[in-house]
């Protein structure tokens, strides 16, 4: 592995928004650009973590499956994660923990978050599998389910996006959580720390790669005026 980490993100957050939900890549491909992440699986079934280079999602009835390399991702972001050792933290909410990591002074690039302990609050979400014919991402926002756990021990891991890479991705922190006995997983809406160690891992290199192959990517249209509204919506 290089001295530098790199991220490594298939497919925009754009495409998301227009309903470009079929997977075009492999987990087993997306497993060889990095070893821990976020995503989901084609038709947007579920949210995905991957951590120590196993992918996880958990379906709308809470059931937490690990995924073979076969599952194909249509959005996901990558990293191989250097163990760098992380400092202490406690007593941190959702926004308190965001405030912390805006004063580090790295707001304009990607970096990832991991932070590892024990959550005495956690809240999560998975969104709806869909079918198709597709509709946008901002029309199945409120078709999910909601998690919660309390005094469960884990890892959460994310990326913070600078804003001016929206619609790259969603611009601020985008974060997910594995409980360590794998019952909890999702996307992070709400979190209480108790203790915890908090790693980041700044990019200097980010690699954005795209579903060339796939013809509805390439004959897509987008909306380019309304895109930040409809990121709002769908991701806060």
């Amino acid at each position: 592995m290089s001295k530098d980490p790199k991220l490594f993100q298939h497919g925009t957050l754009a495409m998301l928004v227009a309903g470009l939900f079929d997977g075009t890549m492999s987990i087993e491909e997306l497993l060889t650009h990095g070893d821990s992440g976020i995503g989901t699986c084609s038709g947007l079934d579920g949210e995905m973590i991957i951590l120590d280079g196993t992918a996880y999602t958990i379906r709308r009835d809470g059931t937490v499956e690990a995924l073979s390399g076969d599952v194909k991702t249509p959005f996901a972001c990558v990293h191989f994660d250097p163990k760098t050792p992380g400092r202490k933290v406690s007593d941190l909410s959702l926004p308190e923990l965001e405030a912390n990591l805006k004063g580090q002074g790295m707001n304009n690039i990607f970096y990832t978050v991991k932070l590892t302990g024990r959550f005495a609050k956690m809240k999560t979400r998975t969104v709806f599998k869909q079918e198709k014919p597709y509709p946008g991402l901002t029309e199945v926002a409120d078709q999910q389910a909601v998690f919660e756990g309390e005094d469960t021990t884990g890892t959460l891991i994310g990326y913070n996006a600078p804003d001016l890479y929206q619609g790259i991705a969603s611009s601020g922190f985008h974060l997910h959580y594995l409980s360590d006995d794998h019952v909890l997983v999702g996307h992070v809406l709400d979190l209480q720390l108790a203790e915890g160690e908090l790693s980041l891992t700044p990019f200097s290199d980010f690699n954005l790669h795209m579903p060339s192959g796939n013809a509805d990517f390439m004959q897509a249209d987008f909306d380019l005026a309304s895109l930040n509204d409809q990121i709002q919506q769908a991701e806060h």
